[in-house]
């Protein structure tokens, strides 16, 4: 049982990491109903910004916080030059648009801060402590502290604030919104910009535990099946699918991997993503106007 549970709780702390990455393609999908595929390279960019800063001699902080300067100016070049002539195009278009720039922000990254594989070190301990007789690691504690702080504060910005009421209006309707007076650009320029900063924390915890690296951007595949099972427009879904996903996968890879003869855990997540379509195509906390379709 003690083995059971520390499985379990080994890959719910997993799927709340899975989570963090798909916050921010809610973020941009509830702002332009389109699935952000170029998140994954923002998570890359940001981690690989954030390493090189340090390994250049800047502390942390001065770091963290020149690193969110630049994804907030990848943000504005963003809603510039891609986002604003496809304003009016369909959502298919600004799809195709979002994988396009995945592959510029990715190779730009690497030709301007090159393709080495970088360790990074954020001061978290990466070491096992006995709870019970149940062995978790500080580092999944303190990281999975840090991503419910950081939704209960994107969750207070975006139902407090003037802001959040906005992207409110802007993801129930467009056209409404902008008839009274809301300005579609600035919107979608904030929404970049947090989404960005999301992708930067995601992109220090992922990238303490795995090494800054290119494969950081392949954290889009992963992100899918959460927010197949979450749905696409809901914070509180990515977190929840983030668990089923990871709790799903570490308890598959125990005991269904020695049946199948290795790993299930690269796949398994898009077998529970396609059973969640057939029954739920919404997601758990997907707009259920979906399923009536």
């Amino acid at each position: 049982m003690g083995y059971f549970l520390e499985t379990l709780i080994t890959g719910l702390f997993a799927g709340l990491m899975y989570g963090l990455v798909a916050i921010g393609f809610v973020l941009i999908y509830k702002a332009s109903g389109v699935f952000n595929f170029a998140q994954g390279a923002m998570v890359f960019l940001s981690a690989l910004t954030f390493v090189t800063l340090v390994e250049r001699g800047n502390s942390f902080w001065i770091a963290f916080a020149i690193t969110c300067g630049v994804m907030i100016a990848t943000a504005v070049a963003i809603e510039a030059l891609v986002l604003r002539p496809l304003r009016n195009r369909d959502p298919l278009t600004l799809f195709m648009a979002t994988l396009g720039l995945s592959f510029v922000i990715e190779g730009a990254t690497q030709f301007f801060l090159g393709t080495d594989v970088h360790m990074l070190d954020i001061g978290i301990d990466d070491i096992a402590t006995d709870f019970g007789g149940i062995l978790i690691s500080q580092f999944d504690i303190v990281a999975s502290l840090i991503v419910i702080g950081l939704v209960i504060v994107l969750a207070i910005v975006f139902s407090k604030t003037r802001m959040g009421i906005s992207l409110r209006a802007v993801a129930d309707d467009t056209l409404a919104a902008q008839s009274i007076g809301i300005r579609l650009p600035q919107i979608w320029r904030i929404v970049w910009s947090v989404a960005g900063i999301v992708a930067l924390v995601a992109g220090l915890l992922w990238g303490a535990r795995q090494g800054v690296q290119y494969s950081l951007s392949l954290i889009t595949l992963k992100a899918l099946p959460v927010l197949i099972i979450g749905g696409f427009s809901s914070i509180p879904g990515a977190i929840v699918g983030g668990l089923i996903v990871g709790a799903a996968e570490s308890l598959a890879d125990i005991y269904i991997g020695p049946l199948v003869g290795g790993s299930v855990s690269t796949w398994f997540a898009y077998i529970l993503a396609v059973a969640f379509l057939l029954v739920r195509p919404a997601g758990l906390f997907g707009d259920r106007a979906i399923e009536r379709v």
